[in-house]
């Protein structure tokens, strides 16, 4: 049924579709109401079970199971090398990391290397007095002479970044929230030490990692004010947002930061990492080429903000490809636990056409876990918000807890997650979005993904072919080619709500699937005048 020696041999980074799964949402095996590891082998299966009938994808992306106190939910950690008990023991891990293997999948773990706990041994440590030697792990500074705070930064969930420590007199650094104290990347030791978790996962079988945070690592040595956003919008803006983060991250010697991580990953066969920055195009690149053993690429967020518009998308992807070395590959994100779901942004009339998209591009697509059922933002009532950020900017709408919430398994009682109350409310469409009733529909959302998914699998063109943008002869069509020496495939995307045409000249085709998964797969179609209906996609071999 799998098929290791496969998934071994092959460049998986530039042909996988990759899962993010958020332990404490996907599967709830110990009854208690939170994700776990049991849960997530438990639906091993479901991901990838060797065979056309599961989703199919390749590589599973953890968000963070580190021991911690939970402030912000797993990102601050306590101890980088033990399991937290909520999600299980490190022989479950083990157990893990060899059911994925076993499915010719790979694991890709979150590495938080920004910040640690309050609770963490080295912070308890370095504010235990200014003379301990793992003072300078941390960033602290003197008040100013008034005694208020040594600069203007801002914390990404509100408020300043400094918290002023009592016993001590001098103010710490956390650019999230206060029991997250940022680690002093300017200090050789810190940096063996991250260095050192790395290579104990590493060794513990695991495939790459997904960097948190990656552009706050290295702060201005001279801690100058940041300046002034002159576009910021009172009471429209996160609070962070009134700032111009030039100084409190972003700096120069990121790169070789970067690099550092990179050659760690060099030393072992068949790894890979991404980072998360939400960079524009030129800082994009620049991060591409911070890594000299290319095992690295900085996410690509740009999807999930770019206006839904034909030419817009056309515009992005051809600039995207002009700025990619041939040995830099591309990849393209939807959403994850940060972001709100897709299906909320964009509208549930679109998120098919988004899905054909986004696994049809050249490059790793990044899937978050519910979207391929089209699971949708969920109201989270006042007395069960869990978010730190939504504590701190209250009805903003900045909460992350909505795009959080239990993965919608069936249509019985917790949606299948749990056999108690979850952490985190159901949706409320939880009886006619699940995977149970995605599985039962051909036509269904997630039809639609195990489609493309599997589909892909086969395609040399959709594997590793070049890209190449069409002008569809309307501007509410998007068109490209993936052409390889095998074949080619066109990819005709309707963007309007409204029924259009497109012009494109070929004349035969070969029907692979429609959006709607209800066109003659296999039938013949000319291009030369493509009538599509309202936000309906077609892929083709030409």
């Amino acid at each position: 049924m799998f098929n290791n020696q496969d998934s071994k041999s092959r460049k998986w980074h530039r042909e996988a579709v990759v899962y993010q799964i958020y332990p404490r949402s996907f599967m709830d095996a110990s009854g208690d109401g939170v994700g776990d590891l049991r849960g997530i082998i438990e639906k091993l299966d479901y991901l990838n079970d060797g065979t056309e009938k599961s989703l199919g994808v390749e590589v599973v992306w953890l968000s963070p199971i580190y021991k911690s106190p939970m402030a912000d939910f797993g990102y601050d950690i306590s101890d980088y090398y033990e399991i937290d008990p909520l999600f299980g023991t490190m022989e479950d891990f083990d157990e893990l990391v060899e059911e994925i293997h076993k499915r010719g999948m790979k694991i890709i773990m979150d590495f938080v290397p920004n910040h640690t706990s309050i609770e963490h041994p080295w912070f308890i440590e370095s504010r235990s007095s200014k003379n301990n030697p793992k003072r300078d792990w941390y960033v602290w500074k003197d008040p100013k002479p008034d005694g208020s705070s040594p600069n203007n930064w801002l914390s990404v969930f509100g408020g300043s970044v400094w918290e002023l420590d009592s016993k001590t007199g001098q103010y710490y650094l956390h650019t999230f929230v206060k029991n997250q104290p940022d680690l002093n990347w300017r200090n050789q030791d810190v940096k063996d030490a991250m260095l050192d978790v790395l290579e104990f996962w590493l060794h513990k079988g695991v495939d790459g990692f997904r960097t948190d945070a990656i552009y706050h690592l290295i702060k201005d040595d001279q801690f100058r004010n940041d300046p002034p956003n002159p576009n910021y919008v009172l009471g429209k803006d996160s609070p962070y947002d009134a700032l111009l983060h030039v100084y409190s991250q972003g700096r120069p010697e990121i790169f070789d930061t970067t690099n550092g991580f990179c050659e760690i990953l060099g030393r072992h066969d068949g790894k890979f990492m991404v980072s998360e920055a939400y960079l524009d195009l030129p800082e994009m690149s620049k991060m591409y080429k911070a890594c000299l053993h290319k095992v690295h690429a900085p996410f690509n967020f740009n999807l999930i903000y770019l206006p839904w518009i034909a030419d817009v998308y056309r515009k992005f992807i051809d600039d995207l490809e002009k700025i990619l070395d041939e040995d830099e590959w591309p990849n393209y994100v939807l959403g994850n636990h940060d972001r709100h779901r897709v299906a909320t942004r964009l509208g549930e009339e679109r998120i098919r056409s988004m899905a054909m998209i986004l696994l049809t591009l050249r490059g790793m697509p990044f899937i978050y876990y519910g979207d391929e059922i089209g699971m949708q933002n969920v109201h989270i009532p006042p007395d069960r918000v869990q978010d730190p950020w939504e504590k701190q900017t209250s009805g903003m709408g900045f909460g992350r807890d909505p795009e959080r919430t239990p993965m919608q398994w069936s249509g019985d009682e917790h949606a299948g997650f749990s056999e108690t109350e979850p952490w985190l409310p159901v949706g409320s469409d939880y009886k006619k979005v699940n995977v149970k009733t995605g599985f039962r529909d051909p036509t269904s959302l997630l039809s639609l993904y195990r489609k493309l998914i599997q589909y892909r699998k086969k395609s040399p063109a959709l594997l590793s072919g070049i890209y190449r943008s069409f002008d569809a002869g309307n501007k509410d069509v998007l068109a490209f080619v993936r052409e390889s020496t095998e074949e080619s495939i066109m990819v005709v995307v309707n963007f309007s709500s409204d029924e259009q045409i497109a012009h494109i000249d070929v004349e035969n085709g070969v029907i692979v699937c429609n959006t709607f998964l209800d066109a003659d797969e296999g039938g013949s179609i000319s291009l030369k005048q493509l009538n599509l209906r309202p936000n309906e996609g077609y892929v083709v071999r030409v």
